[in-house]
């Protein structure tokens, strides 16, 4: 198939909050400036600054109340029939960032349409049992919702073979999408750039003595396991983020652990600079936050699973703790500060230089130009 000027069009879940999965979205507008933006939900008020001039398109579910748009729980036998209604007949390709529902986007024959794949649906595949057991559904709940995931599931499987080439974040969402979808996909990493902002690094001898935290305060993040383990070891901690697990978390958390809520790109570089490390506690499937990190020179903890395992080398770029409870993350700050002379900050600059914003820019163009000449 061959385009003189191909129309793009680009589609993600939910432009509600800022993460890595939107600076996936705002890496593919860069690329396509033209191309509109379609999503399910939008909060304007919050995404605007991140996407000033795109032409944001959402869905139906953006025209019910505010109050019940931030119940997204209560909107999930409507999401795939949201996703399922974008009109996008006029465009030659469409490109999906997905982690969930806008796989499923129904587009012409002709009309080739790429998925980039940060997620399989977690809450229906191998985040199910968490999901059950974090928000605390049993009982008639439990009876009444349990239909609902078992038809989201199906329409999931389903919704996964529309697309005509799946991209994945990491080897390990590839893995997945293998096993839940049974397709093969290609890996790109994401794109991390924090060099538009970032601040002359200097002073790596004197770092600051605070511990570090990037995230979205969502369960499975497991903020908490950083917040027990540092109530114990009483060095200072950072969190930056919000989420509907905050208020829990601040609860738990003595005088030495800081919440700073939302910040902004400039005000979280400043303290990604001046940090003593970074503390990756949960299992992601690419984990963005992590990268950012290493951009500064700054060494991580992380988890032993998920994206985590790809992107950091064990003793160069930091260290991993391999099972997720407070006592096992305070044994790895502590294992890290023994080894803090040896990490050399270049050496951790130049591996996140690996998943810069350049090679993901590239990779997209290459698989793009390969798709029009077929």
């Amino acid at each position: 198939m061959l385009f003189k000027k191909p129309k793009i069009a680009l589609v993600h879940d939910f432009l509600t909050y800022f993460g890595g999965a939107e600076r996936v979205l705002m890496s593919l507008h860069n690329l396509y400036p033209e191309a509109p933006i379609y999503t399910l939900l939008y909060n304007k008020e919050k995404m605007e600054r991140y996407f000033p001039d795109a032409k944001i398109r959402p869905s139906f579910l953006n025209k019910l109340p505010k109050f019940i748009r931030k119940r997204k729980k209560y909107l999930l036998p409507l999401m795939p029939t949201a996703a399922e209604t974008f009109d996008l007949r006029d465009f030659d390709i469409v490109i999906s960032s997905s982690s969930s529902f806008v796989k499923g986007i129904i587009t012409k024959p002709k009309t080739i349409h790429i998925c980039y794949c940060h997620a399989t649906t977690r809450f229906l595949w191998d985040w199910h049992y968490n999901y059950l057991a974090e928000n605390k559904i049993k009982g008639i709940k439990k009876v009444l919702l349990l239909p609902l995931l078992h038809y989201l599931r199906m329409w999931d499987k389903s919704a996964s073979e529309r697309a005509d080439r799946f991209i994945a974040n990491s080897k390990n969402t590839a893995q997945k999408i293998k096993k839940f979808y049974g397709r093969d996909s290609v890996v790109i990493y994401p794109p991390v750039d924090i060099n538009n902002y970032q601040l002359p690094i200097t002073n790596y001898q004197l770092p600051n003595n605070y511990f570090l935290i990037v995230s979205r305060l969502s369960h499975y993040k497991k903020i908490d396991i950083a917040v027990e383990a540092f109530n114990k070891l009483g060095f200072p901690l950072i969190i930056i983020g919000n989420g509907e697990d905050r208020k829990r978390l601040e609860k738990m958390a003595e005088k030495n652990i800081v919440f700073l809520g939302f910040q902004p790109e400039e005000k979280i570089a400043e303290y990604y600079q001046n940090c003593y490390a970074f503390i990756f506690p949960g299992e992601d499937d690419f984990g963005i936050t992590i990268i950012e990190a290493m951009s500064f020179g700054k060494p991580v903890l992380a988890f032993r699973k998920g994206g985590a395992a790809e992107t950091m080398i064990e003793g160069i770029t930091g260290e991993f703790f391999d099972d997720p409870i407070p006592e096992i993350l305070a044994d790895g700050v502590r294992r890290m500060k023994n080894n803090y002379d040896n990490y050399n900050p270049e050496e951790i600059i130049r591996r996140a230089e690996k998943f810069s914003g350049k090679r993901f820019e590239e990779s997209i163009r290459d698989i793009i130009r390969k798709l029009k000449s077929e």
